[in-house]
């Protein structure tokens, strides 16, 4: 039972940081650093990296849960 719980746990890290990878290539494409040319470009880039570490993290525990619930479903309807 605890190698199920070990899978879980790096399927769960694997997911965060696939999403959050995602969400960080997907915001360099919006070119947000052009809106903001009176800051630092090392302070817009930090605010991308933590949006993307948001955005991410919520996408990827949406795709988990989602896995989850289909998982619950599919389990009970075994019984």
């Amino acid at each position: 039972m605890l190698q199920v719980y070990g899978i879980d746990a790096l399927v769960r890290i694997i997911s965060h940081i696939a999403f959050i990878y995602l969400t960080f290539w997907a915001l360099g494409s919006l070119r947000i650093d052009h809106f903001f040319k009176a800051y630092q470009t090392t302070q817009v880039r930090m605010v991308i990296v933590l949006f993307s570490i948001v955005i991410g993290y919520q996408a990827s525990f949406f795709f988990l849960e989602v896995i989850a619930l289909c998982r619950n479903i599919f389990l009970s309807g075994l019984s």
